[in-house]
């Protein structure tokens, strides 16, 4: 948001923000933006001016849960086990992704305008470059998977699970066959 706006429309966005927190959390990734808009006080046309998409109101809403992973992935990166380092990051991403609902939707490269990307896997992707890169290096991961492919992995099995009886450890399953691998040790 930028600083020369008026300070009606700084608190406007910082009323929907916060209730699209809570519609979100309460509704998941197809939270409705009218209601957003009635709870805020505001028009429907005042959303759409501060969040023109749908994943821009996502992406907003999931900026403090991407700064904590960003900053979880820096934190791991000095470990002495990049392995452990890297699961330990992605089981953290399969966690915040199942409990905070409508982040696994901002994670998607669903946007109708890739020139823009997704600045919330963007960040995810930067900061966690390294610890895929460090696994590689030790063999831990095969080379080429990206923190990209992984993300869009723990994307889909998120989204999956969502209507499951008990999503977290439904999700957490799924990403340990990923892990595994679907064949049996030779």
């Amino acid at each position: 948001m930028p600083g020369q706006q008026r300070a009606d429309a700084r608190r406007n966005y910082a009323r929907i923000l916060e209730v699209a927190e809570e519609e979100v959390a309460a509704h998941g990734a197809n939270a409705s933006l009218e209601q957003i808009a009635r709870t805020a006080g505001v028009g429907s046309a005042t959303v759409r001016r501060h969040f023109p998409t749908r994943h821009a109101l996502l992406e907003a809403v999931s900026q403090e849960r991407i700064a904590l992973l960003a900053a979880r992935a820096q934190e791991l990166a000095g470990e002495s086990d990049s392995r452990r380092a890297l699961l330990e990051w992605l089981d953290d991403v399969v966690n915040y992704c199942v409990t905070a609902r409508g982040l696994a939707a901002a994670l998607a490269y669903d946007t109708p305008d890739p020139a823009h990307g997704n600045s919330c896997s963007m960040t995810l992707e930067e900061s966690a470059a390294p610890l895929v890169a460090r696994a590689a290096r030790d063999g831990a991961v095969s080379p080429g998977v990206t923190v990209g492919d992984l993300i869009a992995l723990i994307v889909g099995i998120t989204l999956t699970t969502e209507r499951h009886p008990d999503p977290a450890a439904e999700a957490s399953r799924l990403f340990r066959i990923a892990v595994a691998g679907i064949s049996p040790e030779s």
